[in-house]
């Protein structure tokens, strides 16, 4: 059956915080830094990204919507918004990452509140998935920090590696031999 509703997750996935009940149970600290990054990515998109403009790459979501009332449409999109920096919070970021996410919540709400130009801007700076992508370069960071050491290098994203004793570069440097 084909509806008017546009999917982002497969069919018959179950996300966590479909519901605003499972959401609002959601924000304790009882769950996965798996379901975290699913809340916060679907969250980030319902907010950023829900809609299109049709014949256009321009997508907007329900944050450029609600910004549309004055005053209080913007404080309930950043209150939305901050939820994700919880979420962070919650995971343990580092204090640089949740003030960066702050400073893009605090610069969708300032800019956000000029009438008509700010709900422009708020289709342009999607705060949500700039704040989403920033937890999930802290949680695939963490994910490599608890990796055991010889299989990972400072600097590398996904490739395994592992140190040979004695192996050197050209440069006469210890190096690492992809696996």
């Amino acid at each position: 059956m084909v509806t008017g509703r546009v999917e982002i997750f497969p069919p018959a996935t179950k996300i966590p915080g479909e519901s605003a009940l499972e959401f609002l149970s959601g924000l304790g600290a009882r769950m996965s830094h798996e379901e975290r990054l699913a809340q916060v990515k679907w969250l980030a998109s319902l907010m950023d990204d829900r809609f299109a403009v049709p014949g256009t790459p321009l997508r907007f979501g329900w944050d450029s919507v609600i910004g549309l009332f004055p005053g209080l449409g913007d404080v309930l999109t950043s209150a939305i918004s901050l939820l994700i920096v919880h979420h962070a919070w919650q995971t343990g970021a580092s204090r640089f990452t949740i003030a960066r996410m702050l400073g893009n919540v605090g610069v969708d709400f300032l800019v956000g509140a000029v009438p008509f130009l700010g709900d422009a801007f708020d289709v342009l700076w999607k705060a949500n998935r700039k704040n989403a992508r920033l937890l999930e370069q802290h949680l695939r960071r963490q994910a490599d920090k608890e990796r055991p050491s010889q299989f990972r290098r400072p600097g590398t994203s996904g490739q395994l590696r592992a140190f040979y004793p004695g192996h050197q570069s050209r440069r006469g440097t210890p190096c690492a031999r992809l696996l």
